[in-house]
């Protein structure tokens, strides 16, 4: 593979190995995608979520101080609080979301709210070519939680798969 094949991340069908597949009787927003790893990446699925979050572009911290200013006037939780949570409890918490399940190769991070419950996998795939793929799904509890996945699923993409790339570009935790 080419440098810049690692640093494309495509979108991709739900991996049908994924817990997050079939996790809702009614889903609102699902996705998935995929960017190629190095054969000496991690392929430790908490190493990769927690690297990748880490990794995020600067753009995505200031977004979210956007969306904390507008969801706090509705009572919902925002990303300061989830981060205290975190820090509180680093073990059961990737950044600011909770861990949900872990296997082998996958893990299931997400959060429940008033308005909507959403998981989120990070997934390595080992075949045909190791690759990391994000999958989200979204379960909508009312109208405002429908208006509110409208409203942010085109920067949910975007975040998504900048963050990829950027973590691509950073270079991908080693193998240990």
């Amino acid at each position: 593979m080419r440098v810049t094949d690692y640093i494309h991340a495509s979108t991709v069908a739900l991996p049908p190995q994924s817990a997050v597949r079939q996790l809702y009787d009614r889903v609102h927003l699902a996705d998935a995608f995929a960017i190629a790893l190095p054969a000496e990446a991690a392929s430790d699925p908490e190493v990769m979520a927690r690297f990748l979050f880490a990794q995020q572009p600067a753009w995505v911290g200031a977004l979210m101080h956007v969306r904390d200013a507008i969801v706090a006037c509705f009572g919902l939780k925002t990303g300061s609080q989830l981060a205290k949570l975190g820090a509180q409890a680093k073990a059961e918490r990737v950044g600011i979301f909770r861990i949900y399940g872990r296997s082998g190769d996958e893990i299931v991070l997400g959060e429940d709210d008033r308005h909507l419950d959403f998981r989120v996998s990070v997934l390595y795939a080992k075949a045909p070519a190791p690759r990391l793929i994000v999958s989200t799904v979204v379960h909508c509890h009312n109208l405002p939680g429908r208006v509110y996945i409208l409203a942010i699923a085109p920067f949910h993409r975007a975040v998504v798969k900048a963050s990829l790339r950027r973590a691509a570009r950073v270079g991908w935790p080693r193998a240990g």
